[in-house]
């Protein structure tokens, strides 16, 4: 719990400001889906505070069948993501047959060019894909955005900041207007990465893709290279830089007054986009910047709920 660790052993675990609770386990844990385990069994004394499952909040819960060592936790409570995180200090991984595949590189991904749509159908409880669904801001985008968001405050240095018209619009600036002190823009976010144009030198903040195999953001060179690099990821970013038409639309003029449609309507949520507030206050605590007072008093506020409308 925050009340007992100091700031400074917090901070050795890369958190700069209070948070409820934080993970004093091994760190780089290998994590696969729990269909794929062998060899171990459950330590039911260990279940946690679990609902209806294993939460993990008692640590490692599954144990080597051969030695009885602890060696992996288990999660799938319900409403938790199902997975098992291997121990990094038990398990160690190993290359199947010595072969390493070479990750693809950044032409090659936006080749394949494998787009996250910002849109998906959500079944209602118990129904089923269908007419009991609605449609709804893609999840995967709005931990997106909250993890980019808390790295826009930061870039932003506590001055107004303009982000690209359309999409990119909807998911930042209204959050943006609001967190940030009104004005005229100070500082301009622009999208970049690999087959784009060359950011000119006025981009203080650069949109930018992360790699889906090495967790690498991508970097620009030249003049662009001190701008302060804002990570989405590839799926997310290749839409925003090249989003995808849901119908044809005529290109001028008017259906026929006499011709009736019968396509439907895009479909698009019939509320405004919010980030996710935990992605957000996970990242946000996490960058030294949040250290600063006025970030500082935006974290407060999020736990206040004052924030609430945007989130």
């Amino acid at each position: 719990m925050w009340g007992e660790i100091d700031p400074d052993g917090a901070e050795a675990h890369g958190i700069y400001a209070p948070v409820y609770a934080l993970s004093d386990s091994t760190p780089w844990a290998s994590v696969i889906a729990p269909g794929d385990i062998r060899g171990t069994r459950l330590i039911p004394e260990k279940r946690g505070g679990a609902c209806c499952g294993l939460d993990g909040a008692d640590g490692p819960n599954m144990a080597c069948t051969t030695c009885g060592l602890p060696v992996a936790t288990r999660v799938d409570d319900c409403s938790l993501w199902q997975a098992v995180r291997l121990s990094p200090d038990a398990v160690h991984r190993v290359p199947v047959d010595g072969i390493h595949a070479a990750p693809l590189s950044w032409a090659e991904l936006t080749e394949k060019g494998e787009k996250t749509a910002p849109f998906e159908p959500i079944a209602t409880w118990g129904g089923r894909l269908g007419s009991n669904h609605y449609w709804s801001w893609s999840p995967q985008w709005e931990a997106a955005a909250g993890q980019a968001l808390a790295h826009l405050l930061v870039a932003s240095q506590g001055q107004p900041v303009k982000v690209p018209g359309g999409l990119t619009a909807d998911l930042f600036q209204r959050a943006l207007d609001a967190l940030l002190p009104a004005g005229p823009p100070k500082r301009r976010a622009v999208l970049a990465g690999p087959g784009q144009e060359s950011p000119n030198a006025g981009a203080d903040i650069l949109l930018v893709p992360v790699h889906p195999q090495t967790g690498q953001t991508w970097t620009p060179a030249g003049p662009a290279a001190s701008a302060y690099l804002v990570p989405l990821p590839l799926g997310v970013w290749l839409w925003l830089v090249s989003p995808q038409p849901y119908l044809p639309v005529p290109a001028s003029g008017r259906i026929p007054q006499d011709v009736l449609r019968d396509d439907p309507l895009p479909p698009r949520p019939n509320y405004l986009f919010r980030a996710d507030r935990e992605t957000f206050r996970y990242t946000l605590v996490r960058l030294p910047a949040v250290r600063s007072p006025w970030l500082r008093t935006i974290l407060e506020n999020l736990t206040q709920g004052t924030s609430a409308d945007l989130f």
